[in-house]
């Protein structure tokens, strides 16, 4: 299909972007790796009156560690980018099981936040990691957590001024690691049930957790009660399972033609406890 008549604009700089969304009456929308945007204007599905392509804004391209250990990933980043320089195996593992070698040459990792569908990857695998959103618009910059960003499908903390200028994680606790387990839907490779984790012992307990789902509920969510439980535990298995009991607590749980919401329950506990063990295991 043709999507519906928007005018086109291409800034040079982040500030001429800013003026744009400015100036867009939050009719505007942000044009970066299109993989997500495009396809729903082509469908009808979203609409836009104003088209912002900062897709040659090379200042948003820049990603890696900190001084501090941590790490930026800038707007423009792809999955592609961000595969081939991590140091996290279990994230390059992760990130190749995101879309297709198209997807990941294209998309970007902030756009993933930004579009928030309930069964992408991306943001279960940086909610776990810990990162951070950073917002700009001309009345100045503001930071938020991934976990207060996320309000429900495909709806976010952004408002109609304001551009992802990066993502920002700090550093990750000594000894920290993590893996991603998914139940992927055939036909799309988008998520039935997708876990990120990422865990760190000390002294034989388990002394950091952070465990993320996606393709569960209406956004992707930290499961807090899991965090909870497996905290100060010995990793056993026994440990790993009675915290992966409560994956969908305070969640409700989707229901749709690919999995019922009965099925979806019980494949977030299996998924949990995969992805907690494939953590601990490394």
């Amino acid at each position: 299909m043709i999507p519906a008549a928007f005018d086109y604009q291409r800034p040079t700089t982040v500030d001429e972007a800013l003026a744009a969304l400015a100036g867009g009456n939050g009719g505007t929308k942000v044009l970066a790796g299109g993989q997500s945007l495009l396809p729903l204007l082509k469908l009808r599905l979203a609409h836009a009156d104003t088209l912002v392509d900062i897709g040659r804004l090379t200042e948003l391209k820049s990603f890696g560690e900190t001084p501090d250990g941590g790490y930026e990933i800038g707007a423009l980043a792809t999955y592609a980018d961000v595969l081939g320089a991590t140091k996290l195996g279990w994230t390059a593992e992760a990130i190749e099981q995101i879309g297709d070698v198209q997807v990941r040459n294209r998309g970007t990792v902030a756009g993933s936040m930004a579009h928030c569908d309930p069964a992408s990857d991306a943001p279960a695998i940086s909610l776990a990691l810990d990162y951070s959103v950073v917002l700009r618009s001309q009345r100045g910059e503001r930071v938020v957590p991934l976990d207060e960003f996320f309000e429900g499908p495909f709806q976010t903390r952004i408002e109609s001024d304001e551009l992802i200028v990066k993502l920002r994680r700090g550093p990750l606790p000594a000894g920290a690691t993590g893996a991603y387990r998914k139940l992927a839907q055939p036909a799309s490779g988008y998520s039935i049930v997708g876990v990120a984790v990422v865990v760190a012992m000390s002294g034989g307990t388990v002394s950091h957790a952070r465990v993320a789902l996606t393709g569960v509920g209406e956004k992707p969510y930290r499961a807090k009660a899991v965090e909870s439980a497996l905290l100060g535990s010995d990793g056993s298995a026994g440990a790993v399972a009675a915290a992966a009991a409560h994956a969908t607590d305070g969640q409700t749980v989707n229901s749709d033609i690919h999995a019922d919401r009965e099925y979806r329950t019980s494949m977030a506990v299996v998924y949990t406890r995969r992805a907690i063990e494939g953590a601990l295991g490394r």
